[in-house]
This record gives structure tokens, sequence and C-alpha cells, in this order.
């Protein structure tokens, strides 16, 4: 079982840590603990909530075992054909399923029925817990909820869940997918600490060094056991799940999601909400977030070869705001209301940038090269020739000239932008 503190105040970093989870229960059979455990906490009027994959799977039988415990169950079932969109659609479909005397929600699935349930949990002061289908994301045991909301990708800040069940039984037949994905979104913290690390250098943005190094030990491990996690071994996909809950707990700590998300997570998001639009296909979060680490480290490489004498900042607010319409088009307004608040495009980091290129550099180098990057890629399963055919180069193109823009977070892409060559680097971008 898990034993990840709670509150840690004496950090060197000088901020409090804090993670409000009650329970961890990563074994086999941990679903079969549910009833107690709602006991425990003196539930007695639930809301469970699943879809047509995974009701069937074990959100039925947890609704019958939580019934014959005495528990009052409410049963929201997703319908899905394809892939399930966490939007005011979805938040409206649950809100009618819960009533004043609702105490708990309990979630039965992965990644967006736990967003979904996150979020309007701590919209309504309610408490949840998520019982995991598939080791799939590392949004478990994080303060964030990510949601479409106006066209628009959107983290809220919310609450975690009292409690984290991951049943091995269920976890290790997760889809095939899944499992890579949640290996996926591991292997890409590769290149989000490259991020933060960048962003302290150059920002002066707070690194924790504790929580940095447990966030890499976690990844380091899941890629040493990256042949067992693909086997479906017991105890990698136990090593898998407690990963990705570790990195929400980092995520936790912080208070942000700057331990496990930088540019690579940028590029994935762009992909989803410019497809959701357009309605075109977009690939699983983590396996998006693998793939998309092969590029940000390519860009990675290549920056770092640059001659800092020849940087200089280049803007045009009128060009880049046409361009945003663009590529953005219904979602646009928010997009550069968004960048207009955080004034990110200002040139102020230019000077910093040059004084301290070689340790840039330096960090920049420390992320693997894309050969490396797509080796690891390999071993788990993934190819990124899938990236490249459903994508194509104008998307790609265009992600990494635009990805950041829907974020706030300081990545190798701001970096680019305030030396000048952010747009060159993505013209230049070679599908490799």
């Amino acid at each position: 079982m898990l034993n990840l503190a709670k509150k840690i105040e004496d950090c060197s970093c000088s901020l409090i840590h804090t993670c409000d989870i009650d329970d961890f229960i990563i074994e086999k059979g941990a679903n079969k603990k549910i009833p107690a455990l709602l006991k425990s906490y003196r539930s007695q009027d639930v809301v469970i909530v699943s879809d047509n994959n995974t009701h069937p799977l074990c959100g039925a039988k947890i609704a019958y075992e939580l019934a014959a415990n005495g528990i009052n169950v409410t049963e929201m079932v997703y319908v899905r054909d394809g892939i399930l969109v966490p939007d005011e659609k979805a938040i409206i479909q649950l809100l009618e399923k819960v009533t004043g005397k609702t105490d708990m929600i309990v979630a039965v699935g992965s990644g967006v029925i736990n967003d979904i349930c996150k979020y309007v949990s701590f919209k309504l002061k309610i408490p949840y817990i998520i019982a995991a289908t598939a080791p799939s994301m590392d949004g478990y045991a994080s303060t964030g909820s990510a949601m479409i909301i106006g066209n628009m990708k959107v983290t809220y800040s919310a609450h975690v869940p009292k409690a984290i069940i991951g049943d091995i039984d269920i976890l290790k037949d997760a889809p095939f997918d899944l499992i890579k994905s949640g290996l996926g979104d591991m292997i890409g913290k590769l290149s989000s600490l490259n991020d933060w690390m960048i962003s302290h250098i150059i920002t002066d943005e707070i690194l924790c060094d504790y929580v940095y190094n447990m966030t890499k030990n976690a990844v380091q491990k899941c890629i040493n056991d990256t042949d067992g996690i693909i086997n479906r071994d017991e105890d990698s996909i136990r090593h898998l799940m407690e990963g990705l809950v570790i990195v929400g707990v980092a995520m936790s700590y912080m208070k942000n999601s700057r331990p496990a998300s930088g540019s690579e997570h940028h590029l994935s998001h762009f992909y989803e909400v410019i497809n959701i639009m357009s309605g075109g296909e977009y690939l699983l979060h983590g396996i998006d977030v693998a793939y998309s680490t092969a590029v940000t480290n390519a860009l990675r490489h290549k920056l770092a070869a640059e001659d800092s004498a020849n940087f200089a900042h280049s803007f045009d607010s009128e060009i880049w705001q046409a361009d945003i319409r663009r590529i953005y088009q219904d979602a646009a307004e928010g997009v550069i209301t968004l960048q207009q608040k955080l004034g990110l495009y200002k040139d102020k980091y230019l000077p910093r940038i040059k004084e301290r290129w070689d340790a840039i550099c330096k960090v920049l180098l420390e992320a693997p090269s894309y050969e490396e990057t797509c080796n690891l890629l390999k071993r788990a399963g993934l190819n990124i020739e899938e990236f490249y055919n459903l994508y194509g180069t104008e998307m790609i193109k265009n992600s990494i000239a635009y990805a950041k823009d829907l974020k706030d977070r300081y990545t190798v892409f701001w970096l680019l932008q305030d030396i000048g060559l952010l747009n060159n680097y993505a013209a230049d971008y070679i599908c490799q």
C-alpha cells in the first residue's frame, strides 16, 4: 500500500506541501473494500458514475455491493460512442443525478470520468472517490480537473478524491491502448521536468527538489519496468498505477500540474481541442503526450546548438491575433484574452536568457534526444509514425507555433518565442 505524506512542512523549497487523500488502495481485489471504506466515511447516499464501458466491467458490481450494504445508490451511466468529452453537457447530466441527500460521488473509470466527477464534486462541495479502471493517466491524485469548456481546454483547480482504489485484477486487463497511454504519460515527464527546470532558470519559478526527484524516480521506475508493464505483469501494472498516483500527489504538493505537464501537454491539448472543433480524430491523452515528448525533445537538442548572440525578440500583435483566429476559430477569443492577461509576449526575459544560456543549454541536453525518446516509445509499444500519419505535417507545425497559447506555463516553446526562433522552428520541423 502506498504511504504518502499528507503534509510536509519542512521542505527546503519553503513551501508547505499538502495532499488530502485519505486512502490509497492499489492491490488485487481492491474494489471489494469499497463498501467498508464508504461506511468508514459514513456515506449513506451515493451517485456512482460510469459509462457504457466501465459499468459492465465493474460499475454495476460496485453499485450492487453498496446497495447490499445498505447504502442508497443512484447511477449515472454515460453512453459514449467513441471518446467521452468532459464538457458542459457531461456536467449537466451528472448534476441532474445529484440530490440534496447525496454525500459521496463514486467515479468508476479513468481520465474523463475522473475529471468530470472531480469538477462536479468540488463545485457541489461533495467528496468523491475514484475506482480506477485503467492505469492510463496521472490525474487521479491531482487537484486539477481538465475540462473542455467553450471549446477551450481548461484545467480547473478542484480537490483530490478521498480515496483512490486501483484493483489490479481490473487494471491489468485494461485495453492495451490505455496501458500504453499511462506509460506514455509517465514518459512525458522527461519533457515536463525539463521545462520546469528551464522555467526555474529563466523566470525564477519555484522548483522543489523533493517534488522534482519524487516525480523523476517514479518515472524511472516505470521506464525500467516497461517490458513487464507491456506484458501485463501484475507487479509491473501495480508499479505503473503507483507511479501515476505518485505523480498526481506531486502535483497536489505543488498546487499545480507543473511537475507533470509542460510543452508535451501543450501539444496534446492542441490536437484534442482542434480535432474536437473540427470533428477529427485524436489519440488517447497519454499516447499523444508520449509522441509529443519526442517532438519537444527534438526541439531542445536543436536549440542547445544555437548561438545566443543571434537571439532577438520579435512579436507583432496584429499578425499573432490573425493567426490565432485562423488556427483556433471558435476558441480564438478565449486564447487571445488569456495571453493578453498573462503578458507572456512582453520582451522581459531575453537579457536573462542570454546571460544564463550555458546553464539553459546544459538542462536542454539532459532530456533524451529524439532518437532516444523514440526508442523508449518503441519499447512501450508506440510507433511515432502513428502520430505523423494521423496529424500530418501542417497540424504538427501549427501545434509547435501555437499550442503554447492555450496555457499559462513557461516551457521550451516560450523560450523559443522569447529568442525569436519559434516560428522558424515550427516552419522547419521535419517529421523525422
